[in-house]
């Protein structure tokens, strides 16, 4: 299996960040076996564009939440990497309290 777990929705509170918030969190490596997903379905053409990114940040958002990490944002860039055989993908953690 390609993630931790696959599923619909965030159970997570609202953070409320923009992308400039986010954009100030450093990003680091996190493997893609320890993250679950907040979105079951994708879109195959934006998988494998070249360009996904040109207009969104370089780097996944996960959040953080009693001790699991959520992908928030990035599942496309997460299944390339995957793709690519690699076991990690470079993101902004937030960490929430709770």
């Amino acid at each position: 299996m390609i993630f931790k777990s696959v599923r619909e929705g965030r159970p997570y509170p609202d953070h409320g960040l923009t992308q400039r918030d986010w954009s100030k969190i450093p990003p680091r490596s996190v493997r893609l076996d320890q993250l679950i997903t907040t979105k079951r379905s994708l879109l195959l053409d934006v998988v494998l564009a070249e360009d996904s990114t040109f207009y969104g940040d370089l780097f996944t958002h996960v959040v953080d939440w009693h001790g699991d990490l959520y992908l928030e944002d990035g599942l496309h860039r997460a299944l390339r990497a995957a793709l690519h055989q690699r076991p990690s993908v470079h993101a902004r953690v937030l960490q929430l309290p709770g």
